[in-house]
């Protein structure tokens, strides 16, 4: 699997028709009153800071996740390396989780056994009026299937951007295809997972300053619970 990842980035880099010429950084920061990722409920209050740089269509990305109110919450750092050309888009993600096989929360300890780390694949196309996305864990602290044996955990989502109403709007639709306990505790089979509406509106602070507001309804019908998401975005 490793070395078929490895080749799809390989092939992928060696494409740069559409891809951008100059090198961007991102520096931003989510502050949102509930922590909700692919259905399941990660905390409350949280601060989500983003660092990336991007060329030529490939990008790497550090995310992060801490809760502000309960010292209970999920504590996370994602790393991403990902290559976009034209709507097509893959990607590996190592994403650490405060809470795994490691007791003592250590980051760099990536003992196949007894790490927090998860290693995820992903590709997707962007089809203009909506896109689809895969992802799929392949090494690290991956959920177990009916078997008891490493379960390749993974969801597929789709996503439908709009404009209503001088507002953009994203729907989004998210399932796990097959049995795992990685998502919502356990899902024997295929489940759907995610059902999301979120409106973003840019709100004025001063002349040359504006502040994305956003709020989400987002439901799980897999587990039948329901949440509603506010938050804003700093970009410096």
């Amino acid at each position: 699997m490793k070395k078929i990842v490895l080749f799809a980035l390989g092939m992928a880099m060696s494409m740069t028709t559409f891809a951008q010429d100059e090198v961007e950084t991102t520096i931003s920061a989510d502050v949102v009153s509930n922590y909700i990722w692919r259905g399941q409920d990660l905390g409350g209050v949280s601060l989500q800071p983003t660092l990336g740089i991007a060329y030529k269509g490939f990008s790497l990305t550090g995310w992060g996740s801490v809760g502000l109110t309960d010292p209970t919450d999920t504590k996370e750092f994602d790393l991403t390396a990902a290559y976009t050309v034209g709507g097509f888009n893959i990607g590996v993600t190592d994403y650490w989780f405060n809470a795994g096989l490691d007791p003592a929360g250590r980051y760099f300890k990536y003992d196949a056994h007894g790490t927090n780390h998860v290693f995820e694949a992903n590709v997707g196309y962007d089809f203009g009026v909506a896109s689809l996305q895969w992802f799929t864990n392949f090494s690290g602290n991956d959920g177990a299937n009916k078997d008891g044996k490493r379960a390749y955990s993974s969801y597929v989502e789709a996503i439908v951007p709009f404009k209503f109403a001088s507002v953009d709007w994203t729907a989004t639709a998210g399932a796990v295809p097959f049995a795992t306990d990685f998502y919502n505790g356990w899902t024997s089979g295929f489940a759907v997972t995610n059902l999301s509406l979120k409106a973003t509106k840019d709100v004025k602070v001063t002349e040359s300053f504006s502040v994305p507001v956003f709020a989400q309804v987002a439901a799980n019908p897999c587990t039948q619970k329901a949440y509603l998401v506010l938050g804003f975005t700093l970009i410096p």
